[in-house]
């Protein structure tokens, strides 16, 4: 920030007590000024900034500064709804608003004014006059220059300015913590959807499914496209997009889309996204709260979660992604239109499930998700040190803990992955070490009934060294009675005892 301070006023403020500190900023041919206090700081325009949706036009996104999640402000937007987008070469001045921190786009900054009362005039303004941003003005040269004075409240209202503070002061007490205990670790699963990356927490999600054939019932709406038969029942099918007020009419279908299925208190509701990407892991106070300047939705903003190589993931809150109307509308309507069906589903939830993530290295298999500590993508950013075993693609940093990255591919002789772009890292832990397993791609997230997992029969087991069913000791048994598919238990512990001999930190 290159602000200087005004010539030509110290002895006028000596003068005067009623001397006010302003700092002043360009707006196209327009000077405007803000009262120094709510000043923070001023920073150039960053390189990312992350759309928020069901956020108001003037809204340009958001990013974060120092552990803290900036709503980016186009004041032009705010005067005038047809005024051009933020640029790369804005200035962003960061107030402190109610102790909530909002940033405001300027073309260009200016000085720093100290001026007294008797170059100062208030404006008044009639209840709910739009024009009452401008709290006065000032003038300064003989009247030849003419500064309008913002007043930061009338600008701007935090709608949720107490979960901001709460969380903002539960980060800071847990942020003394030295270290965080393994209890206190949680994962999430991040998704895309509408042009921004969310995550719903693992617990909220029972599985995660290809988009199956979705039926038409008299509860189709905006938000609900259909429903899908699902273990039994009837399950209504929500497009995120349209929840998010930015679904695209006629989009076409893709190979990537995914249904999320979520359980939301004692009802089953499946979301449309564009596509699966993650599993993340994170630690309470790495929730950001994030300064909401729209009431539409608004509980379901949780936070935002950021790590480096992913970006912002806006952490949602599944409980209060549709309202209690919404969620007995989708409920009762399908038991109402499909009893028969719904009740031939009840007592499937008692018996014990496990969650599993399917992937594919060359054929599919399954792991338990508890083994998996998250799920990146392949990265060319891997290092390849000399004389390492060729089963090992080299080194990642992830986020200053180095990984040994295997290619399963390479170890078990396996024709090499045509397109490794697609590909996708399993990091798991054993202690202190990490290792990234290269798979094809990860297709699922399942639940599946112990019921279903059984020993994998005898002539796998003793297949060829080099088939990687053969390390695996059991299997599931998932589909309907029509589509039934096998896929072996993949099984970490088993990999990296094989993995001892050609790797000497593994031992």
């Amino acid at each position: 920030m290159h602000m200087h301070e005004a010539t030509g006023l110290h002895s006028q403020a000596e003068g005067d007590a009623a001397t006010e500190l302003f700092g002043s900023f360009y707006l196209g041919d327009d000077e405007f000024a803000l009262p120094a206090s709510c000043i923070r700081e001023v920073v150039n325009y960053p390189a990312k900034v992350t759309a928020l949706p069901l956020a108001p036009a003037y809204l340009e996104g958001m990013f974060t500064l120092r552990g803290s999640v900036i709503p980016v402000v186009n004041l032009g937007r705010l005067f005038r709804a047809d005024a051009p987008r933020a640029v790369d070469t804005d200035k962003i001045a960061i107030l402190d608003f109610q102790q909530v921190l909002v940033g405001i786009v300027f073309q260009d900054t200016g000085e720093i004014l100290r001026v007294p009362a008797s170059r100062r005039s208030a404006l008044h303004y009639a209840a709910g006059d739009s024009h009452a941003v401008i709290a006065g003005t000032i003038l300064l040269d003989g009247g030849a220059r003419l500064l309008q004075i913002l007043d930061p409240h009338a600008l701007l209202r935090i709608e949720n300015v107490p979960h901001v503070l709460a969380l903002q002061a539960s980060g800071a007490k847990l942020g003394t913590a030295r270290y965080h205990a393994q209890t206190d670790r949680r994962q999430c699963v991040s998704f895309h959807a509408a042009g921004a990356t969310f995550a719903f927490e693992m617990l909220a999600i029972q599985e995660i499914i290809k988009v199956p054939e979705l039926h038409s019932s008299i509860l189709n709406s905006e938000l609900c496209l259909g429903r899908m038969h699902f273990r039994g029942s009837q399950v209504a099918v929500v497009d995120f997009a349209a929840l998010l007020q930015a679904a695209e009419p006629g989009k076409a279908a893709t190979p990537e889309q995914r249904i999320i299925v979520v359980r939301l208190e004692d009802t089953t509701i499946g979301f449309l996204v564009d596509s699966v990407d993650s599993i993340v892991h994170f630690f309470g106070d790495e929730v950001l709260p994030i300064p909401l300047l729209s009431k539409a939705r608004a509980a379901m903003f949780a936070g935002c979660i950021t790590k480096e190589g992913l970006g912002d993931i806006i952490f949602l809150d599944h409980q209060q992604i549709l309202s209690q109307g919404e969620i007995v509308e989708m409920r009762d309507g399908h038991k109402r239109l499909y009893p028969a069906e719904t009740e031939t589903a009840a007592g499937t939830h008692k018996a014990q499930r496990r969650v599993y993530i399917t992937f594919t290295v060359e054929t599919q298999f399954a792991v338990e998700i508890g083994q998996v500590r998250e799920i990146i993508d392949f990265s060319g950013a891997i290092t390849t040190p000399p004389g390492m075993p060729s089963c090992m693609r080299g080194m990642l940093n992830l986020r200053q803990q180095m990984i040994s990255i295997i290619d399963l591919r390479q170890l078990y002789a396996m024709p090499p992955l045509a397109n490794t772009g697609a590909g996708k890292i399993l990091i798991v832990e054993r202690g202190a070490e990490r290792y990234g397993f290269l798979v094809d791609h990860v297709d699922n997230i399942m639940t599946i009934s112990d019921s279903q997992r059984f020993a994998a029969p005898q002539i796998i087991r003793t297949g060829t060294h080099d088939d990687l069913r053969s390390e695996m000791d059991e299997m599931i048994d998932i589909g309907t009675a029509e589509q039934r598919q096998t896929l072996s238990v993949f099984q970490c512990d088993h990999l990296l005892e094989k993995l001892g001999s050609a790797l000497p930190q593994a031992a």
